[in-house]
């Protein structure tokens, strides 16, 4: 497995890592054990990055994550985050330092470390200056407890003031084929020198083309509700796959790790977590880090999805604003 520096000041992981949220959150019940297994398997084949975070079952998957790395925690990075709460049946944001703290304390435990190689900011909490959860950050940092810090789903304005205060190592936000708006972000990060993570790299499993309606998936799985499976978008973007399908079987190669590779030929800062519970489909993903693409192909893949998906990445009010 090839590797990549995450920031100008960041650790050197794996060229592709894994995204361990559909364990515990979002894609409907999951096999334990078949996971503990997945991950060992993604260790073998020389993924050091692993990602989950408090909001992952409440701690649940940050612990199938301990359990699962334990034998070799000493060789990875570990990738976590806080910033969310869930009272009277609702979500909140909450980035008070005491919760930050409370936070990674719990996060310490659940996974077994003595110390959070990265923490990130799930969402930026509106409520709470930037600054202040930086400078909470910093001093988690200054104790021991967290090694670098990290951002998800912030804009421009928001990562320099937190850079200015606790530099920035990396910035966590949805980025594939289907969804290129953080596009206008990247130079913003690639000045300060910060890395880039993208997460739903697969667009939530559209891009490996093996996908149903809406109506057809689980009640407790997001893509039933997803704007991109619903009627009128599924069909545009189920055609569009089915294009970038035909390319990559003419490479030799599979819609997943066209789309992957793709994104890995958006610079060498980016560091790609494709979550699956499949041994087989982590095996394939894995495998894109060794798929060169020439620029006709990346042309094509441009004239297929000029803009990216038909339909919202999330539905009603949850896109989040970035400021």
């Amino acid at each position: 497995m090839q590797k990549r520096k995450l920031g100008k000041n960041g650790p050197e992981v794996s060229a592709i890592g894994y995204g361990a949220m559909g364990f515990h959150l979002a894609y409907g019940a999951a096999d334990t054990q078949a996971g503990l297994d997945l991950i060992k398997r993604a260790y073998d084949l020389g993924v050091t990055f692993f990602d989950t975070a408090e909001l992952y079952g409440w701690g649940e998957n940050e612990k199938f994550i301990g359990e699962a790395v334990k034998g070799f925690r000493d060789d990875i990075v570990i990738a976590t985050k806080f910033g969310f709460t869930f009272e009277d049946g609702n979500y909140g944001a909450n980035s008070q330092p005491d919760h930050i703290r409370q936070v990674t304390e719990n996060s310490l435990r659940y996974l077994g470390v003595e110390q959070i190689d990265i923490l990130y900011q799930h969402r930026v909490d509106p409520n709470v200056p930037i600054e202040d959860v930086a400078g909470t950050v910093k001093d988690l940092i200054a104790e021991g407890k967290v090694k670098y810090f990290g951002l998800s789903e912030a804009g421009p304005q928001t990562i320099r003031k937190a850079h200015a205060v606790q530099p920035v190592t990396v910035l966590q936000t949805e980025y594939s084929v289907f969804e290129r708006e953080v596009e206008a972000i990247l130079p913003t990060i690639r000045e300060l020198g910060i890395g880039f993570v993208p997460y739903s790299p697969l667009g939530r499993g559209f891009l490996t083309g093996t996908v149903k309606p809406a109506a057809e998936y689980e009640a407790s799985d997001m893509r039933r509700y997803d704007p991109r499976w619903q009627p009128g978008n599924f069909e545009k973007n189920l055609d569009a796959v089915r294009q970038l399908g035909a390319l990559a079987h003419s490479k030799g190669i599979t819609a997943s790790q066209l789309a992957l590779a793709w994104l890995l030929a958006q610079g060498d800062d980016i560091v790609p977590i494709p979550g699956t519970r499949r041994i087989e489909r982590l095996e394939g993903n894995l495998a894109a880090a060794d798929v060169t693409l020439s620029d006709d192909d990346l042309g094509r893949i441009g004239s297929i999805l000029p803009d990216g998906a038909f339909g919202a990445r999330y539905a009603g009010d949850m896109v989040p604003d970035w400021i």
